[in-house]
């Protein structure tokens, strides 16, 4: 399991890199899925999210020690190279032996290494979908990216919308695809 959720991770993040790369200079402040977000606020949120992870994986730090060190703007003047380094890094981190196995201290709690891994690998999975949607790219996502997050997703889709983060499941229609059903358990529609 560790090398598949490794792979798993490493093409989630090399996906977003490619739909990032294909965001156009007039298009960082187009509107995203994600109310309230910009093209560059989504982008900011997700390197944002990778760079926490080699502090709270790798040197055992908490949330409440790490403040507020990514919060604001973490992509600079080049977002491109910036997602770079912050998904390189991340993705080190959570290869690094024995990582997967370690407990991160997060802020809703202590989770295994494995597990923090599918959960950011999920949400970078369907923010690739939020990104590409807002700049006019392909939009379909792999099937196996699809099939991980699903499963990783389903166990807390409901308290999602709760957390005021999702908007509330959709119902999709009976025999939908994959990705229809992704999208509908985290409030989008495809």
């Amino acid at each position: 399991m560790p090398e598949s959720l490794l792979e798993r991770h490493a093409q989630a993040l090399r996906l977003f890199g490619e739909r990032l790369r294909a965001v156009a200079d007039d298009q960082w402040d187009a509107p995203t899925p994600c109310t309230d977000w910009s093209v560059r606020d989504l982008v900011n949120h997700v390197a944002g999210e990778q760079l926490w992870v080699p502090p709270l994986v790798s040197e055992g730090r908490t949330v409440g020690e790490m403040g507020d060190a990514f919060s604001g703007d973490v992509l600079g003047e080049d977002p491109a190279a910036a997602w770079e380094r912050a998904s390189a890094a991340a993705h080190a981190a959570f290869a690094a032996p024995g990582a997967l196995d370690r407990t991160v201290r997060l802020s809703y709690g202590p989770a295994l290494g494995s597990a923090y891994c599918s959960e950011l690998t999920a949400d970078c999975v369907v923010h690739t979908w939020d990104l590409s949607r807002a700049v006019g790219a392909d939009d379909r996502l792999p099937d196996g990216l699809v099939e991980f997050s699903i499963k990783e997703v389903m166990p807390y889709a409901d308290g999602l919308a709760a957390s005021g983060m999702y908007a509330a499941p959709l119902e999709v229609p009976a025999g939908a695809n994959a990705q229809t059903r992704l999208l509908g358990l985290l409030g989008r529609r495809g």
